[in-house]
């Protein structure tokens, strides 16, 4: 799961960021309401954290280019604006859940999880499980089985086969699936999606990820075999 962090506070930020990372997400971390679109447009993202007073532009601008852009990206606000009318007028225009400063970070994480599970489930027609034949994945809770029993992954071994099951029927390339696995910041080893497609091959069989030679991965044909 990638998240886009705006906050201009740095040491709130490096804490915030530090926390997320350590819970297993990919953050990319903005300090200007300037940088917001370019940053949509180079990532596709589970979730925006977003301060409302930022240097540059108010907060409330951004969540309306946010939500004018991708209506159904999950938006926290974490802000010092604790006023009843202050929260009041974001949930209007689109926050999908709202934090005042002071926060504790195991909440903050606890809120991410919750907001884009919610989004995963209404994307999931309300069950929230993506299937592929005999593959389902929970993402609310992280967890796949495979003919019935449960596989255990790695974040990044299920992050990276969910987004080759919400695209099944595409070709994904290796740039598309390491920009589901990093953040922008992230070391990333050359063949890192090849070794994470070897694993989810050794777990789930050699015929559910195919390599489309000089393009990337797609998944294989779904079967009802479980």
């Amino acid at each position: 799961m990638r998240i886009l962090m705006i906050e201009d506070d740095t040491l709130f930020g490096s804490a915030l960021q530090k926390s997320l990372l350590r819970a297993g997400y990919a953050v990319d971390w903005i300090q200007a309401g300037r940088e917001l679109l370019g940053a949509m447009r180079s990532a596709d993202y589970d979730c925006v954290m977003l301060d409302l007073s930022l240097p540059d532009t108010d907060g409330e601008q951004c969540l309306k280019a946010i939500r004018e852009r991708n209506p159904g990206l999950s938006a926290l606000v974490i802000t010092a604006r604790g006023g009843l009318m202050d929260r009041l007028r974001l949930l209007e225009l689109g926050a999908d859940d709202y934090l005042v400063k002071p926060v504790d970070l195991d909440e903050v994480n606890a809120r991410v999880r919750a907001i884009t599970r919610r989004a995963q489930q209404a994307q999931g027609g309300g069950t929230g499980v993506l299937t592929h034949g005999a593959l389902k994945l929970q993402p609310a809770r992280r967890t796949a089985t495979w003919k019935g029993q449960v596989v255990p992954l790695t974040n990044r071994e299920f992050w990276l086969l969910e987004t080759l099951v919400r695209k099944k029927g595409q070709i994904l390339s290796r740039e598309r699936l390491e920009e589901t696995l990093y953040g922008w910041g992230d070391e990333i080893d050359s063949n890192a999606v090849e070794v994470y497609i070897h694993h989810l091959r050794r777990k789930f069989g050699s015929d559910l990820i195919k390599t489309v030679r000089g393009l990337g991965y797609q998944l294989g044909p779904e079967t009802e075999d479980v």
